[in-house]
């Protein structure tokens, strides 16, 4: 069986082929330094040369990058590429990107979640730039017979002024090839960024656009078989007994195996396997309770009154500030289950031989998928090869490797190569769902509208911890306790896009505006107050940037003109998540009587930005995400099974009910902190204030469709 290394290998050197040679620099990513390997076409052809990660620069000018972070429409193909060309001073149409494959020898971080591809790689990118480039500076200086100091680059050629001579990269390959990197190179100045900042087009329009097989439910290999699989219909259910005889008798079935709690239909096309799933008849008993929605209600209620509550944070003396409070504010928010729903459902390809597996298709976490088979199937994980394919969404629900284990097991029992499909109620009734949360708040005011209390439990399923108990407003109230209690479902849970912070954002930022009211203060000066207030705290006592954080909430009071449109009605949240900072405004007009939510304004610190269109759309996309599932999203339960099978009962936000999204980024010069998920959490919190504001509801429950004031709005 051929290793992803050998697969790596053989796919650049036929880069380094077409390319006739050329210089190809290898860099490990678990560190910044970056070294050449010299290729040419005699080595390529008898494939000597040793491949870790690396930019290739081809005699014909063409630039290869290796991008290994899975790719979920969070740009990162296109920007992790930006930042090798600038440092590089390359033409960027000269620019290619492959998909790296799992190879964890030579990539530190092939893991898509948390926003942190960018902020893990920028150094290490920028590095790999600028080494090649001071290389074939060298190798030009070499040549022309001058100090390297006088030679500068541009657009993929090295220039000498003084004589006027210039060369293209090409032509320069493979003098610098032959030629010891430096450990250390000087890195370009924010000021000098020629491409970095700039819009650039996704590198993968192209091929989306024109159908070419990106996706994993694209992929194909010759004599595989499809699989489709029966899982329980609730959750609690296990595995009794199994009738398949019509199934196997139907056309192009070719097995039907059973295995832990599922049983598998394979077959030659996806519609066979899918009708003869429909003739099995599968006998199931109770193993776990079967809970409803109705019961998490009960759950919940009981847990924050009764609950063993595991203490998060606690500052200064709780009891004495609420005893001698002038005020007491309390209040509670719940969020509901959410289906992650990707428009492209689960599916995965697997081929287990005698030697070892193939897996291919989309996973944000390669290395969890090839360990998760190696359990399975008993191989080593260097006998394990997982190449990655684009992905038609993730938020998170491809973080597990459950589809991926399903494959291998079908293979493994088949003895055939398998494609296993999930459907789109597959997915929705199958988990894994964001987990609902109740949360209770109190907050205890003094005479003069100071906030001197905090009082923050959280109740999650399956959650764990369901409060960031470091986040604001922790570090500014003197006496705060943020503790939380968890409860085990049966309903599968995981990570959905920010977790947490998706639904703390909206319930934190929500009730703080309940609390500044009661103040009888403006919402955003509150904020900054407290802000202020968490600068005199002893070093390490708060555990975000304040200033950071002041600078957003600063930028979009500014570009909203808070307090200042006549007849629009505004709410405010601000929410740090992923190591970056986001503040947000919400527009609501009322017409023809009812409420509408017209502009959201968003002010974003997300250190340097790489790819500007990228970034809007990444802020602009998490703005509708947090909005639609806010209003809109939810999931729920009866007898242990989803009632929300397919999209005609799990709404979502239609294209008429998007608001204008307004975007405005700080420019500080810190490095990138990461941008995928930190503009979802603030949305609902802003929204809802902004519907308090003008209509005196709150709204403390989501999906907000489903409160009072929108009653009679399908």
């Amino acid at each position: 069986m051929e290793t992803f290394e050998n697969t790596s290998r053989r796919s650049f050197m036929k880069i380094a082929a077409a390319a006739g040679g050329g210089l190809f620099l290898g860099f490990n990513w678990t560190n910044a330094t970056a070294s050449p390997v010299v290729v040419h076409a005699k080595d390529v052809a008898a494939g000597t040369v040793n491949f870790n990660s690396y930019l290739s620069i081809g005699t014909d000018n063409i630039i290869t990058i290796v991008s290994p972070n899975p790719e979920i429409g969070q740009g990162i193909k296109t920007a992790f590429p930006m930042v090798v060309a600038e440092e590089l001073d390359a033409d960027w149409k000269t620019v290619k990107t492959v998909q790296g494959n799992l190879d964890p020898a030579a990539f530190e971080r092939q893991v898509t979640g948390g926003s942190g591809a960018v902020p893990h790689s920028w150094e290490r990118l920028r590095q790999a730039g600028a080494t090649a480039r001071y290389l074939l500076v060298e190798a030009a200086a070499a040549r022309w017979k001058v100090q390297p100091t006088e030679c500068s680059t541009s657009d993929g050629k090295v220039f000498h002024k003084a004589s006027g001579k210039s060369l293209s990269y090409g032509e320069l390959v493979e003098e610098a090839s032959k030629l010891t990197a430096p450990k250390e190179v000087k890195l370009k100045e924010e000021k000098d960024f020629k491409l970095i900042g700039k819009s650039v087009r996704n590198v993968d329009n192209h091929n989306i656009a024109t159908g070419k097989p990106l996706f994993g439910l694209d992929f194909h290999r010759e004599g595989m078989l499809f699989a489709v699989i029966q899982r329980p219909k609730a959750f609690g259910f296990k595995l009794q007994s199994v009738d398949d005889k019509a199934a196997r008798a139907m056309p192009g079935i070719v097995d039907v195996v059973t295995f832990e709690n599922s049983v598998a239909v394979v077959g030659k096309s996806t519609w066979q396997v899918n009708k003869a799933r429909l003739a099995l008849k599968i006998e199931y008993e109770k193993a776990a309770d079967l809970e409803s929605s109705s019961d998490h209600n009960r759950i919940f209620q009981d847990l924050l009154n009764n609950g063993e509550a595991t203490v998060r944070r606690k500052d200064g003396d709780v009891h004495t500030a609420f005893k001698n409070a002038a005020k007491v504010i309390k209040a509670e928010y719940q969020c509901p289950f959410l289906a992650h729903s990707p428009l492209e459902p689960m599916n995965f390809f697997a081929h287990v031989r005698a030697d070892g597996v193939e897996l291919v298709g989309p996973t944000q976490t390669p290395d969890r998928a090839r360990g998760e088979v190696a359990k399975l199937t008993g191989f080593p994980v260097e006998k394990i090869s997982v190449e990655i394919t684009r992905q038609g969404g993730g938020f998170g629900r491809r973080l597990a490797a459950d589809f991926v284990v399903e494959a291998a097991h079908v293979s493994k029992l088949v003895k055939a190569p398998v494609k296993v499909i999930w459907t789109r109620e597959d997915d929705m009734t199958g988990g894994i769902y964001r987990p609902a949360v109740r949360y209770r708040f109190e907050a205890a005011l003094d005479k003069s509208g100071e906030l001197i209390g905090y009082k923050l439990r959280g109740v999650g399923m399956n959650a764990g911890n369901s409060t960031r108990e470091d986040n604001f407003p922790s570090g500014s109230v003197d006496n705060l306790l943020i503790d939380s209690v968890d409860h085990k479902s049966p309903i599968t849970t995981g990570p959905w896009r920010a977790p947490i912070t998706n639904f703390l954002a909206y319930a934190e930022q929500s009730f703080l505006d309940e609390v500044a009211e009661a103040a009888g203060k403006d919402p955003i000066e509150f904020r900054l107050n407290l802000l202020e207030k968490a600068k005199k705290q002893p070093a390490g006592e708060v555990k975000y940037d304040i200033d950071r954080m002041i600078a957003v909430i600063k930028l979009a009071r500014d570009k909203s003109n808070w307090g200042k449109k006549k007849g629009v009605h505004q709410g405010f949240s601000v929410y740090f998540s992923h190591r970056s900072y986001v503040a947000q405004v919400g527009e609501v007009v009322i017409e023809k009587g009812k409420p509408i939510l017209k502009n959201v304004i968003a002010a974003v610190d997300c250190g340097i930005v790489i790819n500007l269109s990228g970034s809007l759309q990444q802020v602009r996309g998490g703005v509708v995400d947090g909005l639609g599932h806010a209003m809109y999203g939810n999931m729920t339960f009866k007898n242990g099974a989803a009632d929300q099978t397919n999209f005609d009962g799990f709404r979502l936000i239609r294209m008429s009910e998007i608001p204008e999204v307004d975007v405005h980024f700080v420019d500080n010069g810190i490095s990138p902190t990461g941008l995928g998920e930190p503009a979802l959490p603030p949305t609902g919190g802003a929204v809802a204030n902004a519907f308090y504001k003008a209509t005196k509801q709150r709204l403390r429950n989501q999906p907000f469709i489903e409160e009072p004031l929108f009653k009679g709005i399908s």
